[in-house]
């Protein structure tokens, strides 16, 4: 977990966060150190290079913009300076239409549309912990892109504040975001000659 020295009861911030290694790769969650090791599979990585070449081809002359990680998204509880927020994720993709929240180091607020590539080890994380994360932060649609599945789950941002039901995207379908109104990408191509 870093090497910081902790007091009894005290929560990792932002402020410890960046003083770790560059070269090891960590989140924060509600003052929770989560290490992001070893690194992603290369299927993994073949998504998220595809995904985000969409995205980005598709942002061309309009005004929100896509990161790919490692990209800091600082999700603060209130007004705390940025060294006492300590929620700080690293999502594989996510979309940004507020400029306001761009920092020199990253963002400070939740992305429009945040999207985590599953692997084994981070499903419950992504499907449980990050969930209830970024539907209370107030992100607009979250999608996990599931590999062995070859699915895509999505939840858009209701009314309530609360993500809405579920839609599955699977190999015939077309996976069309509402944070990007007319984006979409079709399925079968998008996960064609995984290994």
């Amino acid at each position: 977990m870093g090497n910081p020295n902790l007091a009894p009861g005290e929560r990792f911030t932002y402020r410890h966060y960046r003083t770790w290694p560059d070269e090891e790769r960590w989140e924060l969650i509600e003052g929770q150190a989560w290490s992001m090791s070893p690194a992603p599979m290369r299927g993994h990585q073949k998504l998220s290079a595809r995904l985000f070449n969409q995205v980005y081809d598709y942002l061309k002359g309009k005004l929100c913009e896509v990161y790919a990680a490692p990209f800091d998204i600082l999700l603060p509880e209130g007004e705390e300076s940025d060294d006492e927020v300590d929620t700080v994720v690293q999502p594989d993709i996510v979309v940004i239409c507020d400029k306001s929240k761009l920092t020199k180091r990253g963002a400070r607020g939740a992305p429009d549309w945040v999207i985590e590539i599953l692997s084994p080890r981070t499903a419950k994380k992504d499907f449980e912990t990050k969930f209830h994360l970024y539907e209370r932060h107030g992100v607009r649609e979250y999608w996990i892109v599931d590999p062995g599945a070859a699915a895509i789950h999505a939840w858009r941002l209701g009314a309530t504040g609360r993500f809405g039901e579920e839609t599955l995207y699977e190999e015939e379908d077309r996976a069309a975001s509402t944070a990007l109104a007319g984006f979409a990408i079709d399925m079968k191509e998008f996960f064609a000659g995984l290994e």
